[in-house]
């Protein structure tokens, strides 16, 4: 089964064709400016047969707890995940009615916060009104494909059984979270009821006192509005030093600039104590997984976080990564492992379990008209 990939990040759009076995057939990534629906277009042509659109969704809200065709109910039940992810979901359901109306085939959602619907209740729990409770405030995690997938991948590495190990993930790239995974399964993790709780993240802040925010809001009369934005596009590493990207970040610091040498010494503080409290939702750690763009790229972020870390036993010594990858070998203690983002097969390999028992749908992979829905 050929499956068209459709991925919106914070700042991105990764589109891939994958195959049954979770190659890549074909692949394109756009930042900045380019127009994603006319992009998704183009690629879906070039792309020829395929045999269902998958489409990673932050929030699938209180209703959508894991894959799903999509239908008018469903694409209606989305609409209450916009103001849950504002920075993510509008621009992915943007591209999934672009591909109800052009591509034919069967369109599945696959939402992120499905991974975390196994963590109990009271880590889900925010200590709030039953009132606020019963309106649907509750932690609901974020990240869920690149946990599901690295959570597999990693017990390939190691040679173990995934529903044997327990191991903290950190996905860190323009959005960073951590979850503890027990037995394959999430037990709890740091984003919360929106992707804005937790760690320190390119441009938004992570955790900040909720005191803060209403002294800001009574003193210097900040609307939600301009909260919102500060939160989401002005925070973060931007905040602190101006710099979003890491690599920027890292090579500022090591030429002696005061703020970006504060921002990175931030960001590996607030992660590792983050990765610290997700352990103790653990019986035992067995692996610290790295992966997202930094979290596989940054030899920096990985070994000052891992020395941070030494008291969970985690090696002071790590290997070179080069792909998927065990960089600190368990000897004493937990082993320290990379591993590529691969959401994108994750998403084929739901949209493979949804249509299990349908068959697969082959034809041109476009055409002019809009389906009738």
């Amino acid at each position: 089964m050929r499956v068209l990939a459709v991925n919106a990040g914070s700042s991105s759009l990764k589109l891939s064709v994958v195959d049954s076995n979770d190659r890549v057939e074909d692949e394109q990534q756009i930042d900045g400016n380019a127009d994603p629906v006319a992009t998704l277009r183009a690629f879906a042509a070039r792309a020829g047969e395929v045999d269902a659109v998958a489409h990673r969704v932050v929030h699938g809200g209180a209703e959508i707890r894991r894959a799903t065709v999509v239908d008018d109910e469903v694409r209606h039940q989305l609409d209450a995940a916009v103001a849950l992810a504002p920075l993510h979901v509008p621009a992915a359901l943007a591209l999934l009615d672009a591909a109800r109306a052009s591509i034919d085939r069967p369109q599945i959602v696959c939402v992120d916060t499905a991974f975390h619907a196994s963590i109990p209740e009271l880590a889900t729990t925010y200590a709030v009104p039953a009132q606020w409770r019963a309106w649907g405030v509750r932690r609901y995690g974020f990240h869920g494909l690149s946990y599901a997938w690295a959570s597999r991948r990693a017990a390939a590495l190691l040679g173990r059984p995934a529903d044997a190990l327990h191991v903290v993930i950190a996905h860190i790239g323009s959005g960073v979270s951590a979850c503890a995974v027990r037995d394959g399964r999430s037990v709890d993790t740091s984003m919360g009821f929106t992707p804005l709780e937790g760690a320190v993240m390119a441009t938004r802040s992570g955790t900040v006192d909720p005191g803060a925010l209403l002294w800001l809001q009574e003193h210097h009369g900040l609307t939600v509005e301009a909260m919102t934005s500060s939160l989401e596009h002005g925070s973060g590493l931007v905040g602190v030093c101006g710099f979003s990207d890491v690599r920027d970040v890292e090579r500022e610091a090591a030429a002696g600039n005061a703020a970006c040498i504060k921002a990175l010494d931030v960001y590996v503080h607030v992660l590792s104590r983050v990765i610290g409290g997700l352990a103790t939702s653990l019986d035992r750690l067995d692996a610290l997984v790295f992966t997202g763009g930094v979290g596989e790229h940054s030899a920096l972020v990985r070994a000052r976080v891992c020395a941070r870390l030494s008291l969970l036993g985690l090696p002071d010594t790590l290997l070179a990564a080069d792909g998927d990858a065990v960089i600190g070998p368990a000897r004493s203690g937990p082993a320290v492992v990379v591993v590529t983002a691969r959401e994108d097969a994750e998403m084929a390999r739901e949209a493979r379990q949804v249509l299990g028992g349908q068959g697969a749908v082959r034809g041109p992979a476009t055409r002019g008209s809009a389906p009738d829905r």
